[in-house]
């Protein structure tokens, strides 16, 4: 029999066993002490003058040691997800099956624990990540809930430690916390599941990365090769090869050399044909005094109304004949029955599709 806490949708508190029986385990007491000083941020960013007043000043103390309490007792920092390559996708019951396959459990099963340090799917679970917190995230259960918040909590502490993609992070944690403090003001209970100073405390975590990551300093090596060292054409096929503007414009910073060459206008033209079509090209055509497009203008102006392209070292694959949601790398153990699960088409590849991080969430819309 499972023990509840307070709330039925949550997961449940943590209990040891004794000679004497099974007793609720009350270690969060002396490890929440020494937290006391992290989440020290005002409480005016969560709640604005208009909002009920959840917390007065002569409660402040106990109300920050209660929210400590319920966020420990939510254990966030344990994982109850699964490490699997490839999950079976139904979306209806059968004889063999009943039920169906959601969003939390696909995302509790999947490997996206292992995946943040792969270098090629990186920025793709964190696009991911990024779609859930702005319509997804009371979608998910009690458990996926805890697991999203595991995940990211490595990803920040990644990014913290090698200093790559800050400003996908960045982007990431603003969207999710202007999604958090739109459910805890005005929807609150009715929709979050768990108790309520969970979230707010999750919140302040939100918050308190946002800060880490605006104080990051980048450390400079003083050992090997640099940009400037290398050959002009070096440096400008480097920069033909980014498919996000804002990345050119950041290499653009570092040196004299740089920023010439990410003001060239073939550069942009190349980079506005990738992600936009002709069409679009006219309906925000900016032209200089002297007649020529603004190629570099134009790219902004476009991704302010059109998706552009999305390009990622690795992603989750679909197999249509079997209903198989995998990592690309596991292709081949499906085939060679390494994983359990060979593919039984007589041509297998043509059966695979690419699965894009929108794809994936519109995969358990039902």
């Amino acid at each position: 029999m499972p023990f509840l806490g307070q709330d039925w949708r949550s997961p449940g508190w943590s209990w040891i066993k004794t000679e004497d029986g099974w007793k609720r385990c009350d270690a969060w007491s002396q490890e929440l002490e020494g937290e006391n000083s992290q989440c020290d941020i005002g409480h005016g960013i969560i709640l604005n003058s208009e909002d009920e007043e959840i917390f007065s000043n002569e409660e402040h103390e106990y109300a920050s040691k209660k929210r400590k309490k319920d966020h420990f007792r939510n254990d966030t920092n344990t994982q109850c997800f699964y490490r699997e390559n490839w999950i079976y996708v139904h979306k209806e019951s059968t004889r063999e099956r009943h039920g169906y396959c959601t969003l939390g459990e696909a995302f509790n099963r999947l490997d996206f624990s292992s995946a943040i340090q792969d270098i090629r799917r990186f920025n793709y679970v964190v696009r991911l990540l990024q779609l859930i917190a702005k319509s997804q995230l009371t979608s998910l259960s009690g458990v996926a809930q805890k697991n999203y918040f595991n995940i990211l909590d490595k990803i920040v502490q990644k990014v913290l430690g090698d200093h790559q993609n800050p400003r996908l992070i960045k982007d990431l944690l603003q969207d999710l916390s202007s999604t958090l403090c739109i459910l805890i003001r005005g929807v609150g209970k009715s929709v979050l599941v768990g108790n309520i100073n969970i979230w707010i405390c999750r919140l302040e975590t939100v918050l308190r990365w946002q800060q880490q990551l605006q104080n990051l300093q980048m450390t400079e090596v003083d050992s090997g090769l640099t940009l400037s060292d290398l050959p002009v054409h070096m440096l400008s096929n480097i920069l033909h090869r980014f498919s996000d503007g804002w990345d050119i414009v950041t290499l653009g910073q570092v040196t004299p050399t740089l920023f010439a060459l990410s003001e060239d206008r073939q550069l942009w033209k190349k980079l506005c044909q990738y992600h936009f079509g002709e069409k679009q090209f006219c309906r925000h055509l900016i032209l200089s005094e002297k007649g020529h497009v603004e190629w570099k203008l134009m790219y902004f102006a476009l991704q302010k109304h059109y998706p552009t392209k999305e390009q990622y070292g690795d992603t989750l694959h679909f197999c249509r004949h079997c209903s198989i949601l995998f990592w690309k790398d596991c292709r081949l153990a499906l085939l060679l029955e390494d994983s359990g699960h060979p593919c039984t088409a007589a041509d297998p590849d043509s059966c695979f599709t690419p699965v894009s991080p929108q794809h994936f969430i519109d995969l358990f819309k039902y």
